[in-house]
C-alpha cells in the first residue's frame, strides 16, 4: 500500500474517531440533543471499520493511529473548541508522529 493511501486511512479513521467521540461529548456534558449521541455512536462504529482498510497488522495499525489521534485531537481542539496547543503539545505531537512513522513505515525484511 503507499504511504499516501495508508496517510489518508489513518487520518479518515481520525475524524471518524474525533468526530464521533466529539458528538458523544456534546451530549452528555453540554447537553445537545440524544442523537447527537446516536450519530456519534454510528460514526465511532465506522472507525472500526475504517481502520481494517490497512494492509498491517492490528498491533502496528493501531500504534501507529494512537500517533495520528494525538495529532488530529490537539488540531480538532485548535479549530472546534479554541483550544491553543503550547509548544509542549507540539513538540509531543512531532514526537509522537517521528515514532509512529518508524513503527509503520520503517522497511522490513520478511
Amino acid at each position: 500500500m503507499s504511504i499516501i493511501k495508508s496517510i489518508a486511512i489513518f487520518i479518515l479513521a481520525g475524524f471518524c474517531e474525533i468526530g464521533g467521540g466529539y458528538l458523544i461529548w456534546l451530549w452528555l456534558k453540554e447537553n445537545k440533543p440524544f442523537y447527537y449521541g446516536i450519530i456519534g455512536g454510528i460514526i465511532l462504529a465506522l472507525y472500526g471499520v475504517v481502520a481494517t482498510l490497512q494492509t498491517s497488522n492490528f498491533a502496528r495499525v493501531y500504534a501507529t493511529y494512537g500517533g495520528f489521534f494525538i495529532v488530529m485531537a490537539l488540531l480538532w481542539a485548535y479549530k472546534m473548541d479554541n483550544y491553543t496547543p503550547d509548544k509542549y503539545d507540539i513538540i509531543g505531537a512531532l514526537i509522537a508522529l517521528t515514532g509512529v512513522a518508524i513503527i509503520y513505515y520503517a522497511p522490513r525484511t520478511v
